[in-house]
């Protein structure tokens, strides 16, 4: 690893501890089968999967797979490969599993790991994992060497933005690690064809223009997403995402960060923010002047409700279906200028 001099001496002693954890975990231990594995694998191995910070060869279908990304649990749920850890992102569901992936989670107990300090790299290795899945983990040079200590570890594809990656690259890359290529292609083909089919059959939404916001200001600023970061939802239906915003972004991959004297810049023919719960609207609407936007004011705003906003951030393909089935009809009312002033849609 090509460390700076302040964390070699860290480094190191990962490397021992690391190495303590793992020799107390016999090979009999590590290769149990996962009795929560719903499909078997189609793809052959080994396998050999790319991504941005080169290439990992899976040897044999993983049985103790490990998620430190924030949401690839639901890739590996909807091919039928149970983890035996999830990582907490926000929401604090059981297992950091949300309710469109719960069935498919069904008796299953993952350890849920934190990344509140960082990546709990013993506790990883203590659950002696055979497969590392960070795709959307943020993971640096440096913290995918020290993953990859532990276990094979696949991350994003190259060119990729840390957390907004492409959903469907991130599933193929998933779906290739754990020897379930054609099935994830299957996952995406499916997610398109809906949205291909929805765009299709509300021929009103084409050329529209939509914002796409966070549902509440964040150290003074109301956090807004450009075209190209996690608006494909919109897009995919006909929409066109609002100009002008990625001028409000500190860099490239990042939100755009609207100051309350510039909230005019919101408006679009559907807003769309990301509320979590009721009472979050009037706070919302309080900043700058939000509660005056003609969009607000004509009833052509959505609130979401807490659980589709998470799935609007998930973005997975199981997180999409859900977001087709709940947004279509606020979308709808939106363009009639009839969206109710309420979570609830």
């Amino acid at each position: 690893m090509n460390l700076k001099p302040s964390h070699r001496a860290v480094a190191a002693s990962l490397t021992l501890v690391l190495a303590a954890v793992l020799s107390a975990c016999t090979s009999s231990e590590a290769s149990t089968e996962n009795p929560n594995y719903t499909t078997e694998p189609s793809d052959t191995f080994p396998v050999t999967v790319e991504h941005q910070f080169g290439e990992t060869t899976v040897e044999a279908e993983p049985q103790r797979v490990v998620v430190v990304g924030l949401t690839e649990q639901d890739i590996l749920l909807e091919l039928g490969v149970t983890p035996v850890a999830t990582t907490e992102w926000y929401g604090e569901q059981p297992y950091a599993v949300w309710p469109w992936a719960v069935d498919l989670l069904g008796d299953a107990e993952p350890e849920v790991l934190s990344t509140t300090d960082g990546f709990e790299y013993e506790k990883i290795a203590s659950l002696r994992p055979d497969l590392i899945v960070g795709t959307n983990a943020g993971l640096e040079q440096e913290t995918y060497d020290k993953l990859s200590e532990i276990a094979p570890t696949v991350a994003s594809v190259e060119g990729s933005e840390p957390f907004f990656s492409s959903w469907q690259e991130q599933t193929r890359v998933v779906a290739a690690a754990v020897g379930r290529s054609a099935e994830g292609e299957d996952l995406i083909d499916g997610v398109e064809t809906a949205y291909a089919e929805a765009a299709a059959a509300h021929p009103e939404f084409a050329g529209l223009t939509a914002t796409f916001s966070q549902g509440a200001a964040w150290e003074g600023n109301l956090w807004v997403y450009p075209e190209g970061l996690n608006t494909d939802f919109l897009t995919d239906l006909g929409f066109t995402i609002t100009p002008g915003l990625e001028e409000h972004a500190p860099e490239e991959g990042v939100q755009a960060q609207i100051s309350a004297e510039n909230t005019g810049l919101l408006e679009a023919d559907v807003v769309v923010f990301a509320t979590e719960e009721p009472d979050a609207i009037d706070g919302l609407l309080d900043f700058g002047t939000l509660s005056t936007l003609p969009a607000v004011e004509e009833n052509r705003a959505i609130y979401t409700d807490g659980e589709l906003a998470g799935a609007i951030y998930f973005l997975t393909p199981l997180s999409q279906k859900h977001v087709l089935e709940e947004l279509l009809p606020r979308l709808e009312s939106a363009v009639a200028g009839e969206a109710p002033r309420s979570t609830e849609g």
